[in-house]
């Protein structure tokens, strides 16, 4: 079985609504030797108006329990930055021109028979949607390829994500919902904590480049990680939301160079770059902060599938015709 760790270049929405950027992301990607590159799946029409976002809500101490987010702005910026169908379709076929694989996450149910029909090689569930199982019910029948991000999830929820993708090739990836994630909150010891599910574990990685360089993407590699996701740019970090915590072209060559490494040079490596990465591993059992809970308040439920004027949330069981 090969050493080498699957990376995974995330566009995200880098592109800006522009497809000549992602293009540019694409081929970028394939020449650094990334071995998928990925869209979102977002429609900005299945944003769902929830009240308590327009200008949240702290607790008697003060803590954020939900966050500001008002819904009209959101849905702006959204549309802005919208793909349609066609600039999917053009994005699978676009990658396997460039010699990378195409990869897709999806945040609604209503969307996965538009997209699964598209061509994309593997599917990717959000962490927000771990807990999901509807909609990991329907990605199973659809995709072959699978890879579950784990953050703002708990224990008994993994478990029973593992136990509804049991039988399909699946990837659960450790991961931190605080953006950008601190080096104090990684909490890398959960990559062996999944491993009681699939030997296979990846890490879905939201540091700032900017300031700790791709330092929790190799620690990961050396604990063990097989795959890395990492949200890429051709811009300058500022011209996106995403870009402070997005790799550039020179730094997905260096991921995809590292990952290609032995795991024992790879773990060599960290302790002479990172003597005291160790104390990044964390714990296998954590409780997960207030920002994760404030964050999966809002993200959990963010989309959904409308059907007869009703929003239906991924977590929900009707059935989709």
């Amino acid at each position: 079985m090969s050493e080498h760790v699957t990376i995974i270049s995330e566009c995200c929405q880098n592109h800006n609504g522009d497809r000549e950027i992602l293009k540019r992301m694409i081929h970028e990607s394939a020449n650094a030797g990334a071995h998928y590159c990925k869209i979102q799946a977002i429609r900005s029409h299945e944003l769902v108006y929830r009240e308590r976002f327009e200008e949240g809500v702290r607790d008697a101490s003060g803590i954020v329990t939900s966050i500001k987010r008002p819904f009209a702005p959101e849905k702006e910026r959204l549309g802005r930055l919208d793909l349609t169908p066609e600039d999917e379709a053009w994005f699978v076929d676009e990658c396997l021109r460039a010699g990378v694989a195409p990869m897709i996450t999806v945040f609604t149910r209503g969307a996965i028979d538009e997209v699964a029909e598209m061509g994309f090689e593997a599917v990717k569930v959000a962490s927000y949607d771990c807990a999901s199982y509807p909609l990991l019910r329907d990605v199973r029948q659809r995709w072959s390829r699978i890879f579950v991000s784990t953050g703002a999830t708990t224990d008994p929820e993994i478990a029973r994500a593992a136990s509804v993708l049991d039988g399909s090739d699946f990837e659960f990836l450790h991961c931190v919902t605080i953006y950008p994630t601190p080096l104090p909150a990684l909490n890398l010891i959960r990559i062996n904590y999944l491993k009681r599910f699939t030997s296979a574990v990846g890490f879905s990685d939201h540091t700032r480049p900017g300031e700790t360089g791709l330092a929790a993407s190799k620690m990961a590699m050396a604990m063990g990680a097989t795959s890395v996701e990492r949200h890429f740019t051709v811009l300058d970090p500022s011209e996106t939301k995403d870009g402070p915590v997005s790799v550039s072209p020179k730094e997905l060559r260096q991921l995809v160079e590292f990952g290609q490494l032995s795991r024992a040079e790879r773990v060599h490596r960290v302790n002479e770059e990172y003597s005291e990465w160790n104390s990044f591993w964390g714990t296998r059992d954590r409780t997960l902060s207030s920002e994760e809970l404030a964050n999966r308040d809002y993200y959990r439920g963010r989309f959904a599938s409308i059907r007869n004027g009703r929003p239906v949330f991924n977590w929900e069981d009707e059935v989709f015709e």
